[in-house]
C-alpha cells in the first residue's frame, strides 16, 4: 500500500515540476520579448508652432545610438541638443518633455566630474541658410527595449535643440536656454 501512495505522490510532484518549468519558460519568452531592439527609427522635429522643421534619422550600433539630425528653417547659431525623459513636445514651450534622459542619477555635463546625463549630447552649428545635416553618437543609451537606458521606455523620450548653446557643466541643463524645437522618440 506504501509504494503505490509514493508513486502517486512521486507522480503528483513530477507534474507540477513540469508546469513550474513550462510557466519558468513562459516568463523567459516574455523577458527575452520586452528586450528587443529597434533597429531604425525616424523623429519628426517640430518647433514651438507645431511646424514640422525636419528630422532625426536613429540607428542602434555597437557604441549606443546614431542620430542624424537634418533641420531647416531654424535660427542659426550654436545650439545645445539633448534627449529629455518624456516622449511629449507640447507646443510652444516643451517642458511637458521633463528633464534630460537621466536613468544612472548623474549631474549635467560633459566637463563636470559628476557627470554626464546619458541625455547629453555635444552642441550643434546651425548655419547660416538655417539648416543643418549632423551625425551624433549618443553613447549611454540604446534603442533596445527593456533596458535599464533604453529610449523607448514606457515614458518614451524626446529629442530637444535649445536657443542657447551647453556650456558641458552647469547643472541641470548647461545654461542652454528655452526650448526650441523637440522631437518625439517613440516605438
Amino acid at each position: 500500500m506504501i509504494i503505490p501512495v509514493l508513486s502517486l505522490l512521486l507522480f503528483i510532484a513530477g507534474c507540477n515540476v513540469d508546469e513550474e518549468e513550462s510557466a519558468s519558460s513562459g516568463e523567459k519568452d516574455s523577458i527575452a520579448a520586452v528586450e528587443q531592439t529597434v533597429d531604425t527609427l525616424e523623429v519628426k522635429m517640430m518647433n514651438e508652432n507645431g511646424r514640422i522643421v525636419g528630422k532625426a534619422i536613429m540607428n542602434e550600433i555597437n557604441e549606443g545610438v546614431l542620430i542624424e539630425i537634418q533641420l531647416q528653417n531654424v535660427s542659426p547659431g550654436k545650439k545645445a541638443i539633448h534627449i529629455h525623459e518624456n516622449a511629449s513636445c507640447v507646443k510652444p514651450s516643451f517642458e511637458s518633455a521633463g528633464a534630460h534622459f537621466n536613468p544612472y542619477n548623474k549631474e549635467h555635463g560633459f566637463k563636470n566630474p559628476h557627470g554626464p546625463h546619458a541625455g547629453d549630447l555635444p552642441n550643434i552649428e546651425i548655419g547660416a541658410d538655417g539648416k543643418i545635416d549632423v551625425v551624433l553618437t549618443a553613447d549611454q543609451v540604446t534603442l533596445q527595449i527593456g533596458k535599464e537606458n533604453s529610449l523607448l521606455d514606457m515614458n518614451g523620450s524626446a529629442l530637444i535643440v535649445h536657443e542657447n548653446s551647453d556650456d558641458y557643466s552647469t547643472d541641470p541643463s548647461g545654461n542652454s536656454g528655452e526650448r526650441l524645437i523637440c522631437g518625439e522618440i517613440s516605438g
